[in-house]
C-alpha cells in the first residue's frame, strides 16, 4: 500500500453491496416470470430456476476465495492518516457504480421467462444469496482474526480483489461503523 492519506472501504461492505438488490430484484423477476407459461412450462422453469439458484449461490460464494485469503495473509496495518469510509457511503458508491447492470439484469431475467418461467430471476437471486454468503464468510474471518479488512476505495470499483487492487489494509475490530461481515453495527 502507498504512503500518505487514502480512503479505505470495508471489503465485506463492498461484497455485500450487491447482495440485497440482486436477491430482491431476482425474486421479483421470478415472481413476474411465473406469469407467462413459457415454452417449457412453469413447473420445469421453477425446477430449473431452483437448481440455478443453488449453483449460482455456491459458485458466487466460492469464487476467488484463494485471492481473498492471499490478500488477508499479506494485509498491512492501515495508517493513522487513512480515512475509513462510512458503510452508507460505500454501499451508495458501489450500487451507483453498478446501477446499469442492476437495472438490466431483472429485465433480462423477465425476458427469459418467455422461454423458461422464473429461471432467470432465481438465477439472479442466487447470485445475491452467494454475495451475502461471501460477506458472512468474510465476517467470520474478521472475527477469528479480530481484524477488519479494508481496501482502497478508489481501487475497489471493479471489486475488492480485482486486478488493480494491491492488497488489504487492516484495523482493529472496533474501527468503522460496520460490524464484521459488513452489517450495521448495533
Amino acid at each position: 500500500m502507498g504512503r500518505g492519506a487514502q480512503s479505505l472501504a470495508r471489503v465485506a461492505v463492498v461484497v455485500r453491496a450487491g447482495a440485497a438488490p440482486l436477491f430482491v430484484l431476482g425474486l421479483l423477476s421470478a415472481a413476474v416470470g411465473t406469469l407467462p407459461p413459457g415454452l417449457t412450462g412453469r413447473r420445469i422453469g421453477l425446477l430449473t430456476g431452483a437448481a440455478l439458484f443453488l449453483i449460482a449461490a455456491a459458485a458466487t460464494a466460492l469464487v476467488r476465495r484463494g485471492r481473498y485469503l492471499r490478500f488477508e495473509a499479506a494485509a498491512t496495518r492501515a495508517g493513522r492518516a487513512d480515512f475509513l469510509q462510512d458503510r452508507k457511503v460505500t454501499l451508495r458508491t458501489r450500487r451507483r457504480a453498478r446501477r446499469l447492470p442492476l437495472a438490466l439484469a431483472p429485465l433480462a431475467a423477465v425476458g427469459t421467462s418467455f422461454v423458461m418461467p422464473a429461471a432467470g430471476g432465481l438465477l439472479l437471486a442466487g447470485v445475491g444469496a452467494g454475495l451475502w454468503a461471501k460477506a458472512v464468510w468474510l465476517g467470520h474471518r474478521e472475527r477469528v482474526a479480530e481484524t477488519l479488512f479494508w481496501v482502497r476505495a478508489d481501487r475497489a470499483a471493479a471489486g475488492p480483489v480485482a486486478g488493480q487492487v494491491e492488497g488489504f489494509s487492516t484495523t482493529g475490530i472496533a474501527a468503522g461503523d460496520a460490524a464484521p461481515g459488513g452489517a450495521r453495527r448495533r
